[in-house]
């Protein structure tokens, strides 16, 4: 029977790649635990495996008198009694089972973590096997699964959503995600959430932006060849994302490579998110266009940049406002998100009153001309010489100088 059940753990430990050193080390430390309480031994139980016949022998440690060190209360020092009862084959093939249950699990969970962790925002396809309230379970293939968060937030305020907002997962229905993290089973600093004994070491989203840059190489072979770059991506998961793009071949339209024929490329990005609007943008280096694109798909009149406080005053069409701006913000907060830059976004009419009830530069005394001729143009040069034109219809400043009024109202707007 012993030799029988060496036999089984010699296979076991070929088929699942695991030590047979290191499973038989395990199995006596867990029986010397099992037959220290079955024997009531109070100095606890040492067991050896003869590797060989697998007979198992338990032996009670006996401690030497003159080991006894005092400040320590313990005695340092033991010799071995053979008390091996008669039926340690029964107890030990229980114990093997248990422990090689857990080893195998340890042991594969090893062997995923090896695989995985190098692979940290990529993208997987998986089977959704099964859906709690805090998480889904999904198969990547035989033997690895992946784990889902999405916590309800009102019980775990320090973890993230990684499913996007009314999305829900049937089992059986395949869905792509992007891995971000994979836990490794040996680190003892990880404060274990609930239920973690039982999930899955690998940790997938489908809310982070890697995602999208995901399936756009997946779906666009300009991403993937190099040729057109994704620059930024701002998503509101299951709502509305933005994607800036570059291309670095000037004969290379960007966008229309990622949108595709008839919109076939981003159609299929969509579909995948499940109905998420995507937009791609062109980026641009200089930053007033750049931010101009992002606001799409909303006309801009003009974009006054502070660099030093990375502020964009935008100025857009009267009825352009609300597209400019999006339900609840959502076009303006995005379009910020992608760019990097604070953006603050007036109509025409507004900014026209903001310019009309500019301060006047004083005038020097010596001034040829006087303020009693209203109709004046109210630009000062350098020099101090007021412009002698006569102001637009609705302006306080010519058609040659408005422009500059508004360039020196941009702190302003």
């Amino acid at each position: 029977m012993a030799s029988q059940m060496m036999e089984a753990l010699m296979e076991l430990c070929q088929e699942r790649h695991i030590d047979q050193l290191y499973l038989i080390d395990q199995l006596e430390k867990s029986l010397a635990k099992s037959y220290a309480d079955i024997l009531h031994l109070p100095f606890g139980a040492e067991v050896t495996i003869d590797r060989a016949t697998g007979k198992v022998y338990v032996y009670e440690l006996v401690p030497v008198e003159e080991s006894y060190d005092e400040e320590e209360d313990e005695y340092t020092e033991f010799t071995k009694r053979d008390v091996t009862p008669k039926d340690t084959s029964r107890i030990a093939a229980q114990h093997a089972k248990s422990e090689i249950n857990a080893i195998v699990r340890n042991s594969a969970r090893r062997q995923i973590f090896e695989e995985f962790s190098d692979r940290i925002g990529d993208i997987i396809t998986g089977t959704v096997l099964q859906s709690t309230p805090d998480f889904t379970i999904v198969k990547i293939r035989e033997g690895v699964e992946a784990e889902l968060p999405h916590f309800d937030l009102r019980h775990h305020e320090n973890e993230r959503n990684e499913r996007p907002m009314g999305a829900r997962y049937r089992h059986n229905d395949r869905i792509k995600a992007v891995i971000i993290d994979v836990r490794d089973p040996d680190a003892n600093n990880v404060q274990p959430v609930r239920g973690e004994h039982s999930r899955p070491p690998i940790v997938i989203s489908r809310t982070h932006p890697a995602l999208l840059r995901r399936l756009f190489e997946l779906e666009v072979p300009e991403i993937y060849e190099g040729s057109v770059e994704i620059k930024s991506v701002a998503r509101e998961p299951g709502q509305r994302s933005k994607v800036a793009v570059h291309s670095l071949d000037s004969r290379l339209d960007p966008v229309g490579a990622c949108v595709g024929p008839k919109g076939s490329r981003v159609r299929t990005v969509v579909s995948e998110l499940r109905g998420e609007r995507v937009d791609v943008i062109l980026w641009d280096e200089d930053p007033a266009r750049y931010v101009a694109n992002a606001l799409s798909p909303a006309r801009v009149t003009r974009v006054l940049i502070d660099e030093e406080k990375r502020y964009a005053g935008v100025i857009v069409p009267d009825e352009q406002l609300s597209l400019a701006i999006g339900k609840e913000g959502q076009n303006a907060r995005l379009a910020a998100r992608l760019t990097g830059w604070h953006i603050d976004i007036k109509n025409e009419t507004l900014a026209a009153d903001i310019l009309r009830n500019m301060p006047v530069r004083q005038e020097p005394e010596n001034d040829l001309l006087d303020d009693d001729e209203p109709g004046r143009c109210a630009y000062v040069n350098e020099d101090g010489i007021r412009c002698r034109n006569q102001a637009r219809p609705g302006s306080r400043y010519c058609g040659v100088h408005e422009s500059d009024a508004i360039e020196s109202a941009e702190d302003l707007i």
